[in-house]
């Protein structure tokens, strides 16, 4: 049974974001670190490795070759290799390249489950775990706050407003998971000092059969446009009131905006 776990590399989450010319984020002199929420798909995975659910764990990577320190961290917590597709062509791809070139390196890994993030933090689109199931022609089991892999099967418990249900699919299958997993663990020096001698290949487009031209040079989306977020207005404190004048004024803030 084996388990690849796609990641990125993003921008810290608390750094300045800046754009290039082209509207790209530029990522230059930038702390980058692997994209939050892929740590807890990471954290899942490595459960599944420990508890006998699965053989092997490896990660999937597309980016500029600096993606390979995110790998490499991501082998430092725990799995067995790592492949970073990587290939000029590939600069300012969306999220249509960006699903059409993990599911032809998932598609020669062949993973029983590929397993990503809820989104990426630097986009926030949560499309890629879907595009890539369909363009393999798996199904998809998103949204999980656990994962569980028996018996040819893949099951996700997926909470709602009223619970949670359990949603399964034969394998192979992708599936994502939210923040609800676990605490991503640490690496450990051991695991830092192992991780420097785990595999970790580099593939170019030409070695899973694609080519630039065919993904539209890397995008079949455009960003024509982009501002910093608009100022909050000034928080509005309501204090040294009786009780029941503060409710009434939250009563009559609330119905303002139509909230109740």
């Amino acid at each position: 049974m084996k388990i690849v776990v796609c990641i990125k590399q993003v921008p810290a989450t608390g750094a300045d974001k800046r754009y290039t010319d082209d509207l790209r984020l530029d990522r230059n002199g930038v702390e980058a670190i692997i994209n939050p929420l892929d740590e807890y798909a990471i954290e899942q995975a490595l459960r599944l490795l420990d508890d006998g659910s699965v053989e092997s764990v490896t990660y999937l990577s597309m980016g500029p070759e600096q993606a390979a320190e995110a790998l490499r961290r991501a082998l430092a917590m725990g799995g067995d290799e790592a492949v970073l597709v990587t290939d000029s062509a590939l600069a300012g791809a969306d999220e249509w390249a960006t699903a059409r070139v993990l599911a032809a390196a998932l598609d020669k890994l062949a993973p029983d489950v590929a397993l990503t993030g809820m989104a990426s933090d630097d986009a926030r689109g949560s499309l890629v775990p879907g595009a890539v199931a369909a363009m393999r022609n798996v199904p998809l089991l998103s949204y999980g706050s656990e994962l569980k892999v028996a018996d040819g099967e893949a099951r996700v418990r997926r909470l709602s407003a009223t619970g949670f249900d359990w949603i399964a699919a034969p394998l192979p299958v992708v599936a994502s998971v939210t923040d609800q997993v676990g605490e991503p663990r640490y690496a450990s020096l051991k695991g830092i000092m192992a991780a420097k001698r785990k595999p970790l290949e580099t593939w170019s487009l030409a070695d899973l059969g694609l080519a630039g031209e065919e993904l539209a040079g890397g995008a079949l989306t455009q960003v024509t446009d982009a501002r910093a977020p608009e100022a909050k207005p000034p928080t509005e404190r309501i204090e040294n009131l009786p009780a029941v004048e503060a409710a009434a004024k939250i009563a009559d803030w609330l119905a303002a905006r139509k909230l109740i």
